[in-house]
Formats: structure tokens, sequence, C-alpha cells
């Protein structure tokens, strides 16, 4: 899963505001094999080591965020520690490794920053555009409603695309596809069970 910017402002705001009862905890020498996972897959990848930090929370997920390779995070949570196999935890690792090599959190910041704007220009259209005789009203609203569900529509679009090659990336940087196919499956259910406070 990738995060963007504004994304983990408010996964960082939900969680420190509302439960300050948990911190990021920098993995340094507490867990030597996440540790070890991170940097030899980074090294496959031909990446800098990223800062890795563990989440001490039992629902099971990962992610990367940073806005360039030499400024990377990836955050697992306890949960997904319990969860995964070594191997399966390989592919989520690799996976979110490939978020950071395609640059995928600045192209989805890019991606929401342009849906904001077409959002924001079309209700500044609606209000301050065309209040002449001609204009037609029907139009504009149309416009109103139509062009924030396309910049929606846009940005789901890029964010699935982004998904599906880091699926692939990641596959190739863990060396094993099924580990990752497994970890995926194991976190669906997962999720079903235990969703994100």
């Amino acid at each position: 899963m990738k995060i963007t910017g504004v994304e983990f402002f408010r996964f960082s705001a939900k969680h420190f505001n509302a439960s300050r009862n948990w911190l990021l905890v920098k993995v340094l020498t507490d867990d030597p094999e996440l540790y070890g996972i991170v940097r030899n897959l980074a090294t496959r990848a031909g990446l800098p080591m990223p800062r890795v930090y563990r989440i001490p929370q039992p629902t099971p997920n990962a992610f990367a965020t940073g806005r360039n390779p030499e400024n990377a995070v990836v955050a697992v949570t306890d949960g997904i520690r319990s969860l995964l196999t070594t191997d399966e935890l390989s592919g989520v690792i690799g996976h979110e490794l490939a978020h950071i090599g395609h640059r995928d959190i600045l192209i989805s910041s890019i991606a929401a920053t342009i849906a904001g704007a077409i959002m924001i220009l079309s209700r500044f259209l609606l209000f301050f555009g065309g209040r002449d005789e001609d204009s037609n009203p029907v139009a504009a609203i149309a416009t109103m409603i139509l062009a924030p569900i396309a910049a929606v529509v846009i940005q789901m679009a890029v964010s699935r695309s982004r998904e599906y090659q880091a699926d692939q990336t990641g596959a190739k940087i863990a060396g094993n596809p099924d580990s990752l196919a497994s970890a995926l499956e194991k976190l669906t259910m997962a999720s079903k069970r235990i969703p994100m406070a």
C-alpha cells in the first residue's frame, strides 16, 4: 500500500492525535530480521537503504513514503510481522520498495493535486463564470458535478495502475511471486477480521 503525503499526514494526525498510546519505532536493533530483509531487498532493487519503522499496532499493514528514494521510509505493523512468514513479508517489502523505486508517492501526490485543482476550478467556474444571458445553468451544474467525479476516477486509475506495477516489480525484487500472492491473500482475509483502527 502506498501512502501519499496527504494520506500520510491524515494517517499520522489520526493516530498520533486520537490515540497517543503508540508511536513509530525506528528499527535498528529491536528487529534485526526486518532490518536485514529491507537492507537485502533494497540492495537487490538498487535503492538506497530506506529508514525502517515498526508500528506497534495489531492491524496488519505496511507502507512506504518519502518524496524520493533518498528520503524513503518503509513501515510495518506488528500485526503484519506476526501474520506473515519471512518469505511473504519479503514480498510485501519488495512491493513497498517498488513504490519507492517508481516514485509512486510523488506521482500519487501530483495526481491528487491535479484532481483537487480540477474540483476547485469546477466550483470556481460555477460561481464566477458565465453570468450573461447566454450561459447555460444546466451545463454549469453538470460541470460542477461531473468534473470532480472525473478527477477522482482519474486519480483512482493512476493509483490502481501503480499498485499493479508495484506488485509486478515487488515480486521480481523479492524473487518469489508466490510469496507475495500468498501475503496478499492473508492480508485481505485479515483486513476483514481486524480493520484499521
